[in-house]
């Protein structure tokens, strides 16, 4: 029986979606709910599994290709044929291994190739553990990884390589990369962007998580980190500020009475902005909890378009990278962005006496024409006052 494999419907928000990886060959076995194929959209990236137990017969998009929504991509027969690999197998080990070799190469999927090329790997050193001895994204990478690297010898000279061995590799970006870049460069030139900075002593919540941070998790079943109480410092701030929880349509100025706060998360794939729902009404352990499930989601590319959909302010933390301070840019249509970062011990004066303190910086960024100096100064002083004195937090004030 043929069955048409299909792009999933794609939503509103997407024209179309890019054919990022094949998982698998025209004739390669496959068991039902496979992953055949991965499909790249402006921001999420889409699986496409087996129906059946089966095998592709025919591909009619190729890697790199540009798709619409419901689009047929490939002909699939469901049912297992008995024998068919065997008898491939059997006839690959029976042809000259020249032979064998340059089928080998000709099989490579798109996707290898290019892997091999970036690793500047030997196709033929590589053992194939797909059908037919074919050699697998998973192949190349486990050789890469068990590769034992070269050994220097202490008494031959270092040799300079010739500029003839210089090269260049060029990748075409994805289409989250263009689509991040090309929003980045909208806020840039379509926004009067303006950052200001402030600094925050980290000491009474360092202090709160060092107490209570085995009942916590405990009662809770999860770490208490830091972003939990970022986000509640941010909401509380907003409610004070609702201009910056507002947004610009066309003449028009947008106030949200919900608070919906986007996290930025750094994937494989690239920086990502999931969204955190009606934040005011979670607790510590309720944000807790949420961002750890959309920062796995974001590694294991599980993020779906609703979790990147909305959010009226976004927080992002460089700190876990180290950065000191930065100015972060507006993420679209949002009229503000809250940068922390790394957390450092500085000798700070304390009624007239110099202690050392863990301080950190904070930044925001803010779209000027909706927001002015007074508004995001004061929203800033704020986050700052509602981490500094957690307890104003639980007392509202």
């Amino acid at each position: 029986m043929s069955i048409e494999i299909k792009v999933p419907v794609l939503p509103e928000s997407v024209a179309d979606a890019t054919i990022a990886t094949w998982h698998v060959q025209a004739g390669e076995q496959v068991s039902r709910d496979q992953i055949l194929v991965d499909i790249e959209t402006d921001k999420v990236v889409l699986e496409v599994v087996a129906p059946e137990d089966g095998q592709i017969s025919a591909f009619l998009a190729e890697e790199g290709d540009t798709v619409l929504g419901e689009a047929v991509i490939a002909s699939f027969v469901a049912g297992a044929v008995a024998g068919q690999e065997v008898t491939k197998a059997q006839a690959e080990a029976a042809a000259p291994a020249s032979e064998t070799a340059d089928e080998s190469n000709d099989a490579l999927s798109p996707s290898v190739r290019r892997l091999i090329a970036e690793h500047n790997v030997d196709a033929n050193a590589v053992k194939g553990t797909g059908v037919g001895g074919r050699i697998t994204k998973e192949d190349v990478e486990a050789f890469v990884k068990n590769k034992p690297a070269a050994a220097p010898t202490p008494s031959a000279p270092v040799a300079v390589a010739p500029l003839a061995e210089r090269s260049e590799k060029r990748v075409p970006m994805t289409r989250l990369r263009k689509t991040i870049a090309n929003r980045l460069l909208e806020a840039k030139n379509s926004t009067a962007m303006l950052t200001t900075f402030n600094e925050v002593n980290m000491k009474p919540i360092m202090d709160i998580r060092k107490q209570y941070q085995e009942i916590f998790e405990k009662r809770h079943g999860i770490r208490l980190g830091f972003m939990s109480f970022y986000v509640k410092a941010v909401t509380e701030a907003l409610k004070r500020f609702p201009e910056v929880n507002a947004s610009i349509d066309g003449d028009d100025i947008v106030y949200h009475n919900y608070f919906d706060v986007s996290i930025a998360v750094s994937t494989p794939r690239g920086l990502v902005t999931p969204v955190l729902r009606d934040t005011d009404k979670m607790s510590l352990a309720d944000i807790e909890r949420n961002v750890r499930e959309l920062a796995i989601k974001g590694r294991d590319g599980k993020l779906t378009v609703d979790d990147m959909t909305g959010g009226n302010f976004t927080v992002t933390n460089g700190g876990v990278f180290g950065s000191l301070m930065s100015t972060p840019i507006l993420n679209l249509p949002q009229s503000a962005i809250l940068g922390m970062h790394a957390i450092k011990d500085r000798p700070m004066a304390v009624n007239g006496q110099v202690e050392i303190l863990p301080m950190m910086y904070l930044a925001l960024s803010y779209d000027h024409r909706i927001v002015d100096g007074r508004e995001s100064v004061g929203y800033l002083v704020a986050i700052k006052d509602f981490l500094e004195d957690p307890t104003r937090l639980l007392l509202d004030l």
